[in-house]
């Protein structure tokens, strides 16, 4: 992300990370999360669900911030998404 000035804090400030899932058979192609999302993660695909209808997929996995945006918009449930578990090697578990 950029910044037109730099945060006092930018060494401390984490940018959060999440985990898109699509059911897809309960998805009717509305397109409503691939056009709204603010990082571009999602894209129609050019498969069929059962009911005939392009779910979307999860084009650029890294991009997710977990605003939960596409759940909110969903008119049918269809998706969601997950706060990603950072791996910290250098955190130890006490």
């Amino acid at each position: 992300m950029k910044y037109w000035r730099t945060p006092l804090d930018i060494n401390e400030v984490k940018i959060p990370s999440g985990e898109v899932h699509i059911i897809k058979d309960r998805c009717k192609g509305c397109g409503f999360c691939v056009e709204y999302c603010p990082k571009d993660v999602l894209a129609v695909s050019e498969e069929f669900n059962k009911m005939g209808y392009h779910p979307p997929f999860v084009e650029n996995p890294d991009n997710c911030v977990n605003c939960g945006l596409c759940e909110m918009l969903c008119p049918d449930f269809a998706i969601f998404s997950t706060a990603k578990e950072e791996k910290n090697p250098t955190s130890k578990k006490k």
